[in-house]
């Protein structure tokens, strides 16, 4: 009969015993097993990558590579910049000015802002915004303006041109009152004559200006096609498509008696004899017609 407690001194005995050398198979793969229990174990210490903050719409949306900010809520419009027979489609802020429109088209053509003729119904104001002056999305927008050095050659003749006409204009008596343009003046206003407003200056208007009379009394109308940069004469008989650059000079003087209308001629030649006239154009329109066909950059 065994007696109490002999099976836990066994037991304990066992337990105690030295454990028996490995071998090199056994060793190896006890190796292994601790090397993999050490890795999972620091994988499991590492903290969870943090979630950016915000949207993750939003977060897409930038890896995506789409602008998050920049020109975030300006409001584009897309435009046809027509210059020297060259489209350019660009995208352009409808609040921008005029005169950030010229240094944009600048650097599409490297025409220099103060040699850029700018038209969309008119000549384009400097100090307006696109928004203001009610361009669309697709519109085409003009440019005429050439290098210094070709400016210069073709104005020198035309400024002794205009230089000479002035001279010749401060000699003689008021236009109106002459024998030649009192036979058209005595008619009276055309039943047509377009409205006047005296002492405003407007852009042109989408239509062509008629109700006019040329000098020999007959009726006329001008067109600007700005998309060719041509003036259009018509009258009855036919129509004359000039180019605005082949036009010298353009002169006008208020009518006696209508200071709100003038007499206006366009010079097609080296001489007077090359005037065309025409008689009752409505004062608002006279600085538009002049920028128009010759350019604010004739002065620079």
């Amino acid at each position: 009969m065994e007696e109490p407690g002999m099976d836990t001194e066994a037991e304990t005995v066992a337990t105690e015993a030295p454990a028996r050398p490995l071998n090199c198979v056994e060793a190896e793969a006890a190796a292994g097993a601790a090397a993999e229990d050490s890795g999972a174990a620091r994988g499991s210490l590492q903290p969870a990558p943090a979630q950016p903050p915000g949207d993750p719409a939003a977060q897409a949306s930038v890896s995506n590579g789409e602008d998050a900010g920049g020109g975030a809520g300006r409001e584009l419009v897309d435009l046809k910049i027509i210059w020297n027979k060259t489209k350019h489609d660009v995208k352009f802020p409808l609040d921008s000015t005029g005169s950030e429109l010229k240094q944009k088209i600048h650097s599409i053509t490297g025409l220099p802002p103060a040699m850029q003729k700018v038209m969309y119904k008119g000549l384009v104001p400097e100090d307006k915004t696109l928004r203001e002056i009610k361009v669309t999305s697709g519109a085409k927008i003009m440019v005429v303006g050439s290098t210094i050095n070709d400016v210069l050659a073709v104005n020198t003749p035309k400024d002794a041109a205009q230089q000479d006409a002035k001279a010749e204009e401060n000699k003689k008596e008021p236009l109106c009152r002459q024998k030649q343009h009192r036979k058209v003046l005595d008619k009276g206003k055309p039943e047509d004559v377009m409205p006047s407003v005296k002492g405003a200056q407007e852009r042109l208007p989408t239509v062509p200006l008629s109700g006019m009379y040329n000098k020999s009394g007959g009726k006329v109308r001008l067109t600007f096609k700005l998309e060719q940069d041509q003036l259009w004469i018509g009258t009855k008989e036919r129509t004359e498509k000039l180019p605005m650059g082949s036009i010298k000079n353009v002169v006008s003087e208020p009518i006696e008696g209508h200071e709100d209308y003038h007499m206006m001629a366009f010079q097609l030649g080296p001489t007077e004899a090359s005037y065309y006239w025409v008689y009752w154009v409505p004062t608002q329109y006279v600085d538009a017609i002049k920028d128009t066909v010759l350019g604010k950059w004739q002065y620079f």
